[in-house]
């Protein structure tokens, strides 16, 4: 081997170029920890321009900047963006690099709907379940309120506003949406009545009850004033109606 030439050269140039990668790997190192690189600034803005209500300072400062580790060019943005995430509010983060020593943080917050469920979650009208503070979620008024199985939330919301656009010639809007385990519908309205819608049976049952109630809904209130309590439209020609002191059904056949 100490012989050959070309192998003595090819294994001189190797060597030679171990050398020069080693070199230059360890002057990349010395500087990225240049002082000039240590993370200065870390911007946090909405997205698209939106305006953040829910995310402060004060929040972000003592739950997403100190999982924050690394210089500009050695922070793991994967976790940055976790760390942002984890935050009261926050449905999505993004995070860039600015040279030579930001961070751009872009946030989505969430945009509550409702509660979900008994035990204080929110749920956003994207459909996500979230937690935060009620108390910031009704600023702007009482929330109505969700329940259903779990996986079920998006479906819940998809509901609630085709309940919202079936009950506004009647001039009611629904408070409460209820879907139970056998995948039956309860609707509870602005007035206080509650209404059995049941399982949906096809693309336009609950439509369709929801048409019926609406186009009696004011001969009911001529008679029953606000009295009524709770009406039950699993019926395929009537209902069965529950108010203050009396009950009666119009139609002997429930679905």
């Amino acid at each position: 081997m100490w012989h050959d030439i070309k192998m003595l050269n090819a294994i001189s140039n190797v060597l030679l170029g171990l050398c020069a990668l080693a070199l230059l790997s360890s002057g990349l190192w010395w500087v990225t920890q240049r002082p000039m690189f240590t993370l200065k600034v870390i911007r946090i803005e909405g997205a698209a321009q939106s305006e953040l209500r829910h995310v402060t300072r004060s929040t972000v400062k003592g739950s997403a900047i100190p999982r924050i580790k690394g210089n500009f060019f050695t922070a793991n943005l994967n976790a940055v963006r976790l760390a942002f995430e984890s935050v009261p509010w926050v449905r999505r983060a993004t995070v860039r690099r600015e040279w030579p020593n930001k961070l751009i943080v872009t946030l989505e917050e969430h945009t509550p709907l409702g509660t979900w469920g008994d035990d204080g979650r929110l749920l956003s009208t994207n459909g996500d379940v979230f937690t935060a503070n009620l108390a910031e979620a009704e600023e702007d008024g009482e929330l109505p309120e969700f329940f259903g199985p779990e996986g079920s939330e998006k479906e819940v919301v998809a509901r609630f506003r085709a309940l919202q656009s079936w009950f506004a010639p009647a001039h009611l809007a629904p408070s409460s949406v209820q879907l139970s385990t056998r995948y039956a519908w309860t609707v509870k309205l602005s007035n206080g009545m509650t209404v059995e819608l049941g399982r949906e049976q096809s693309k336009t049952t609950l439509k369709e009850r929801v048409d019926r109630l609406v186009q009696m809904y004011p001969q009911l209130v001529a008679r029953l004033q606000d009295r009524i309590e709770s009406v039950d439209m699993r019926y395929p020609n009537g209902m069965a109606l529950r108010a203050s002191g009396l009950a009666f059904g119009l139609d002997s056949k429930r679905q």
